[in-house]
């Protein structure tokens, strides 16, 4: 058993994964960039005008398909400055339709609305919110790379994180729409 605000390392957090819920896991986004070592080429191949090799999201796809088989349920939230980065057109594009094809609900909100409701949904930070007992703060360094996972069991922290979680699930967009409805495409964005 993980006592409260244990530190565990980002790769224990992947290993445990799947045995740290049951019907329902939530993650919030709140980095307009993340420096993810197997992203590193897949981004790349986006800024170059490069065709995508899907090939690079099937072990995540695998992850979600097995959860929805099982009836688990997965979301995100991801909260993006507007105009948007090539980092997070990248994400838009070819990072989240995998996970949406699998099952995973991606929702995407805009920085700007999250904050003309005042939404105080970034100073919660990233973190992975499982069922309603556990969540995992993830602690970024400043070039977007985790530096730790905190896990939390607090109570009431956790109330905090599901009240986000709630606001965040109802002010977003689905990624489809959210995509279609401003026109964001693989070229280049006018600011």
């Amino acid at each position: 058993m993980v006592t409260q605000n244990t530190v565990i390392s980002f790769e224990q957090l992947v290993r445990d994964f799947d045995s740290l819920f049951q019907r329902r896991v939530f993650r919030l986004e709140t980095l307009d960039y993340y420096d993810a070592p197997n992203e590193h080429e897949p981004y790349a191949r986006f800024l170059a005008g490069r065709p995508a090799d899907w090939a690079w999201r099937e072990p995540w796809k695998r992850i979600v398909r097995e959860h929805r088989e099982a009836g688990r349920k997965m979301e995100r939230v991801h909260i993006v400055s507007e105009p948007l980065s090539d980092y997070a057109r990248f994400e838009l594009l070819r990072v989240y339709p995998a996970n949406v094809e699998a099952g995973e609900e991606v929702r995407i909100l805009s920085r700007p609305i999250a904050e003309k409701l005042s939404l105080d949904l970034a100073l919660s930070g990233d973190f992975w919110l499982f069922d309603h007992t556990l969540a995992a703060r993830l602690i970024y360094d400043d070039s977007g790379a985790v530096s730790r996972v905190e896990l939390e069991h607090d109570p009431g922290e956790l109330h905090h994180l599901m009240q986000a979680r709630g606001w965040a699930m109802f002010y977003s967009t689905p990624l489809a729409q959210y995509v279609a409805e401003r026109h964001i495409t693989e070229g280049k964005q006018a600011a």
